[in-house]
């Protein structure tokens, strides 16, 4: 398949932070870049929800940075309300 060439600007420190996390796994800044363009192509979008958070979820995610009206939890309460044993 021909190749394109393009030009694009990033912020620069997150553009060397991806970069570096790229490498760990093993792959290149541009194979990472193909991949995401192909995942626009296959999912005619965005291959992620891209919304803004409504009232509701800002209040949920401000409650718990502040470490306000959290409820405790335990796994067994999971299990029990997805029906898991």
């Amino acid at each position: 398949m021909p190749k394109t060439q393009t030009t694009i600007r990033l912020e620069e420190n997150d553009y060397k932070e991806a970069r570096e996390i790229l490498e760990y796994i093993g792959m290149s800044y541009a194979q990472a870049v193909n991949m995401f363009n192909r995942m626009i192509v296959l999912e005619r979008g965005l291959p992620f929800e891209a919304k803004i958070p409504n009232k509701t979820t800002k209040k949920a995610m401000k409650e718990a940075l502040e470490g306000t009206n959290l409820e405790e939890i335990t796994l067994d309460d999971l299990k029990v309300e997805r029906n898991v044993s």
